[in-house]
């Protein structure tokens, strides 16, 4: 398999699956998110709730794309890895997950809704931090920070989105509906009138379906990050491609490229375009006299890949110069022929995305109990209304939709929607309503996940590098 030696294909088959306990792990951590709603309110009964949780989390991964995955990818630089010895990748990838299943299963033993999100890119961050502190490291840092300081704003700006919003939506509700039953708590055995049980199972829903959208995406990027790292021969590009696209995307980026006026250039510029004039110049020679990507050297395969991530660096600096004179025809064709190159290069094969959906799906099954209890009782100081439940479910479903489908960025689940049931309680009776020492406990976990992950990724990192 792969070509790989006995023992590096037991190792690759040990991380592979442990990425698929990662996300067993974050199925069942964060399917509470979905089915509290459901379950505190009679809407449904426990074991269809999560059952049904299940199937549109696994249709979720299916529908989210690669945008989320892609971002996870990218937090490193893999390609500053590539040429390391393939253990030191191993050691990377087993420090990440391992400290990210502890982390996630502490917080599911106390039911402390945690952001399997916060501590994915902790962990993430943690090996980055540690391989740059490493003597033998050549390429300077080993962390994307703006691909980081993305990420970090998308996880901060999203609760308080979800808190936000679902105070508004809970006063339009209390100044436009009727109906006050909504705003009553739930009979403990009857099941909430026809209307609004058909509300709560939507809102169920789309919080089902987006979660498997954004954080199943944390999974296939998780995945595809042991594949470059091990075996990226295989995986460095899409092989399922005609190379005939780069080279015709190639070509419109060339002649793009030579309409710019050197004359206008600052230094830095007139760098960068040489820069990418040398960059194509490569590729051409590369793809000279090949038909097909797997007719491609095996070194060639890393060479094509680091090509187009530096084009896409160079083309993005280019567009933001103000000393850049372009044509709004040549903006857009720029844009567009550097995003075909990458779909060679930001992908996933249809069996890696299986398996996460199938993990996914099965671990919101399995222990849900523990933090379904904490959101439907402990946030508030009330039992959870109809309203509330429904409120804080459409804003999450929102927010991770919109978070995934346009801004493609990973956000927390978990902080999103507990936000919002903490919106809800707000809305009701104001600040008093919460339950402070539940708020305070969720909040020393999430300020803990990311230097907890950070800590112990890293300290794992070193201590299986020094192993080797």
């Amino acid at each position: 398999m792969f070509g790989l030696p006995p023992e590096l294909l037991f190792l690759l088959i040990i991380c592979l699956l442990a990425a698929c306990a990662f996300e067993f792990v974050n199925g069942f951590h964060d399917t509470a998110n979905a089915v509290a709603t459901v379950i505190y309110t009679n809407a449904l009964r426990p074991w269809v709730a999560v059952v049904w949780s299940g199937f549109w989390n696994f249709i979720g991964v299916f529908a989210g794309g690669i945008g989320v995955a892609m971002a996870i990818v990218y937090l490193l630089p893999v390609e500053a890895l590539i040429d390391q010895n393939v253990y030191h990748g191993i050691a990377m990838i087993g420090a990440l997950l391992i400290s990210a299943i502890i982390w996630n299963l502490g917080t599911w033993y106390y039911g402390l809704p945690s952001s399997s999100s916060h501590t994915l890119i902790g962990s993430i961050l943690g090996v980055g931090i540690a391989f740059s502190a490493l003597p033998d490291n050549t390429s300077g840092t080993a962390v994307n920070w703006g691909e980081a300081g993305k990420t970090g704003m998308s996880l901060i700006v999203s609760p308080l989105l979800g808190f936000t919003l679902t105070v508004i939506l809970m006063f339009i509700l209390k100044r436009f509906v009727k109906n006050k039953s909504i705003f009553k708590e739930p009979h403990k055995r009857k099941p909430p009138p026809l209307w609004i049980r058909l509300i709560l199972i939507l809102t169920c829903t789309l919080v089902s379906f987006f979660h498997g959208s954004n954080d199943g995406q944390k999974g296939v990027g998780l995945i595809m990050l042991i594949l470059i790292g091990i075996v990226p021969i295989h995986f460095a590009l899409d092989t399922s491609k005609d190379p005939q696209q780069i080279t015709r995307s190639l070509g419109q980026v060339e002649q793009v490229v030579n309409n710019v006026n050197l004359a206008t250039l600052a230094p830095k510029e007139t760098k960068n375009i040489q820069q990418m004039k040398a960059n194509i110049s490569d590729m051409h020679q590369l793809f000279s006299s090949v038909d097909r990507i797997h007719a491609l050297p095996e070194k060639s395969r890393f060479m094509v890949r680091k090509n187009i991530l530096l084009l896409t660096k160079e083309s993005e600096n280019l567009l933001k110069s103000p000393y850049v004179s372009m044509s709004l025809a040549d903006r857009e064709r720029l844009t567009t022929n550097i995003e075909e190159m990458r779909s060679f290069t930001d992908y996933a094969p249809t069996w890696v995305i299986s398996i996460v959906a199938i993990s996914l799906g099965i671990g919101t099954m399995v222990g849900w109990k523990r933090i379904v209890k904490t959101i439907g009782e402990k946030i508030g100081k009330e039992h959870l209304t109809y309203a509330q439940g429904a409120s804080a479910e459409l804003m999450a479903a929102g927010v991770i939709g919109f978070s995934t489908f346009v801004f493609k960025l990973p956000v927390s689940t978990t902080h999103i929607l507990s936000s919002g049931i903490a919106g809800s309680m707000v809305a009701n009776r104001g600040i008093k309503n919460l339950n402070p020492t539940t708020v305070r406990n969720i909040a020393l976990a999430w300020v803990l996940t990311l230097p907890v992950s950070m800590f112990l990724s890293g300290t794992l990192f070193l201590l299986f590098r020094w192993m080797i």
